[in-house]
């Protein structure tokens, strides 16, 4: 199993090709493909895929994540999966990030090993669905069984900086044999923390900024948009400035 990258490690997670592109100029060592990530991320479309995998030199993990709210997923659903799966690592992805979870939040042994076996020895990502099985230890283990590349956690808290003592110990757990990845409000007031409590080489970041397009502005009255969503007239992208002080600090403490 791969070990930990000596290198310490920036991925970013995007949902267009302007928030890939930024990431790459910032300095990310990886990205995290999505769709919608006030959502949590959802599996992005094939044609941003395609235009990111041309555009960008770093790797790109695929979230296939089908909808929102759980990971335990219908027949349908599932198949659909295998499907974007199948797409994701045709259309250039160098590993993709999942998660599927039995009803009572253990993990769904037999569908993550399809899920493994598609990806044909690229990179298989077990997402933050880890956060919420009721039995972290005994789903870790499990993972590393199955072959999983990496486990994305903030472990089983709110935020890395919470889960910190949790994460430091999966990543004595995993002894090497799979990749642990911090992930959840990881920013350059708590980078440092984070680091040093888990000893981790990588982390996850989502370091975005708000935007402005005025084009609804002639009729604010009307959302395209579900309850609790920002006005239609703003939207989030990633922060070059806040990419490069995260790599920078990164560097630093290498």
């Amino acid at each position: 199993m791969n070990s930990q990258n000596k290198k310490n490690l920036l991925e970013i997670c995007a949902a267009s090709l302007e928030d890939c592109l930024t990431a790459q100029t910032g300095g990310a060592d990886r990205i995290e493909l999505n769709a919608a990530l006030a959502l949590g991320g959802l599996t992005p479309s094939h044609g941003l895929l395609r235009e990111a995998r041309q555009a960008l030199r770093i790797p790109i993990i695929v979230m296939i994540r089908p909808r929102p709210a759980g990971f335990c997923y219908s027949a349908s659903e599932f198949v659909v999966m295998q499907r974007d799966v199948e797409l994701a690592l045709a259309n250039g992805a160098d590993g993709i990030a999942f998660g599927v979870l039995l009803e009572d939040g253990s993990i769904d042994n037999a569908r993550c090993a399809q899920i493994i076996k598609q990806a044909e020895g690229r990179e298989a990502v077990f997402h933050r669905a880890f956060d919420v099985t009721p039995e972290p230890l005994a789903a870790l283990d499990q993972l590393m069984d199955l072959g999983v590349t990496r486990v994305m956690t903030s472990g089983q808290e709110s935020n890395a900086y919470n889960g910190a003592a949790n994460i430091a110990h999966y990543i004595r757990r995993a002894a090497r044999r799979i990749q642990i990845l911090p992930a959840g409000g990881i920013n350059r007031f708590t980078l440092a923390d984070v680091l040093s409590r888990t000893g981790c080489k990588q982390v996850h970041a989502s370091l975005s900024t708000m935007k402005h397009d005025a084009s609804t502005r002639a009729r604010p009255h009307i959302s395209f948009s579900s309850a609790g969503f920002v006005s239609e007239e703003h939207y989030t992208a990633t922060s070059l400035e806040a990419v490069r002080e995260l790599r920078r600090l990164l560097s630093s403490t290498g």
